[in-house]
């Protein structure tokens, strides 16, 4: 069944430092359905059991395995938190609430035990990704989220990272406010985009697909039926046709199983079409980055133009009745002109200081996000090119199952 193309640990060497599955074995063993009340309201609710254990003999705990259950809405806040406080990082992310792209009908209750075993997979797929990310397997409140009962929720909001969420709102608005837009980042943001149309596609097609060989092998269960019924009628030629109905009917019921494995690589390539929206996320930091930049630089031309008109002895602000005052009555004393230029000059300075902060700051966040598309892309290329590799060797499968079913039927009628 599906459980044999579950998603492979991420490799580590695509992560230069050092990471927490260097040392520990997370896995989530069992999911759970529970029932409890939210604001009086009875609800039920799934959790899965987090198992970690430490395998590396220098480091406490050695050996032992610890365990903590976890609802989704846990998970969620924990991504969250991480892609706020970690902005220019691709983070990993978590399976779809609600299935798409599935190749049957399959009943909308998210309590279906195929919808939350391939659930279980992609939680314990997002903290593997997670836990192979050289800075974000680093982060306490991860690592917290792996082990911490209590107090765990409390923490994270006690970081703030609501606040800081707020301003990812201004970003979506950002790009079209900005004079110089960088073009790597540009190309990203379009990059995402076509790698989503194309993973839609592939995963429209696939469905498509799925559903009419499903509906194919079914039909062979009729000739399964009509070979046992006309086995009946004959002597001679009885047993060739009731073995050849056997074969027929094992054709038509053995795609069950090779579907199953399809569905676990759809869910694969569902989760590079959420990376497409986490890389968006990278980009539209860097567009509030470069935004606030250049918010900077134009607060301190400004006052620089101001400075200038004052040392020409001309009036600084626009039309004010201390203005119209200063043609009428003639304009600031010298010293009060002095006092002005005084204070420009300070806040000119002020200025200088912010805006060598911020494009600092704007400098390592474009180097550290480069750097994390980076591993991104080369953790994408061997990812796809593993899961649609396993996903050929599968059509293989099948059509190898099928040709060894007919060669078998063939017998069965050679030797009527």
């Amino acid at each position: 069944g599906s459980g044999d193309t579950q998603v492979e640990v991420p490799d580590n060497s695509s992560y230069s430092e050092d990471n927490l599955l260097k040392w520990m074995e997370i896995s989530i063993v069992e999911p759970e359905k529970r029932t409890g009340k939210y604001m009086n309201i009875p609800e039920t609710f799934m959790v899965y059991l987090i198992e970690t254990k430490v395998t590396d003999p220098t480091k406490p705990g050695h050996g032992e395995v610890t365990s903590i259950w976890r609802r989704y809405s846990e998970f969620e806040l924990l991504r969250n938190y991480l892609d706020i406080m970690y902005p220019p990082v691709v983070v990993p992310p978590l399976p779809e609430k609600r299935v798409s792209h599935v190749w049957q009908k399959l009943p909308s209750d998210k309590f279906d035990p195929d919808f939350i075993e391939r659930r279980r997979q992609g939680l314990e797929n997002f903290l593997l990704r997670t836990a192979a990310h050289s800075i974000l397997c680093k982060d306490e409140l991860f690592t917290a989220f792996l082990n911490q009962d209590e107090g765990w929720k409390e923490k994270i909001y006690a970081t703030g990272y609501q606040n800081k969420a707020d301003s990812k709102i201004k970003a979506l608005s950002a790009a079209y406010r900005l004079k110089k837009p960088d073009k790597r980042f540009e190309e990203f943001k379009a990059y995402s985009n076509e790698l989503q149309t194309h993973i839609h596609n592939i995963l429209r097609i696939r469905a498509k697909m799925a559903d009419q060989e499903f509906g194919v092998h079914r039909i062979h269960a009729n000739y399964g039926r009509v070979f046992s019924e006309w086995s009946g009628l004959e002597k001679e030629m009885g047993d060739g046709l009731q073995s050849a109905g056997h074969f027929m009917d094992s054709y038509s019921s053995c795609i069950d199983g090779i579907l199953e494995d399809e569905e676990s690589f759809a869910d694969q390539l569902k989760e590079y079409y959420a990376f497409g929206d986490a890389l968006r996320s990278v980009c539209r930091k860097q567009e509030l980055v470069q935004l606030k930049l250049e918010q900077c630089e134009d607060a301190l031309s400004y006052k620089a133009a101001q400075k200038e008109l004052l040392n020409q002895g001309k009036s600084t602000g626009g039309f004010s009745f201390s203005g119209m005052k200063s043609k009428l009555f003639g304009g600031d004393t010298p010293q009060q002109r002095q006092e002005k230029i005084e204070k420009l000059e300070k806040e000119i300075e002020e200025q200088e200081n912010e805006l060598r902060a911020v494009s600092a700051d704007a400098q390592k966040f474009v180097e550290d996000a480069l750097n994390d598309i980076d591993r991104f892309q080369r953790q994408k290329v061997k990812d796809l090119k593993e899961i649609l590799t396993n996903y050929a060797i599968v059509q293989i499968e099948k059509c190898k199952k099928g040709k060894a079913i007919w060669q078998n039927t063939k017998e069965c009628f050679e030797k009527m």
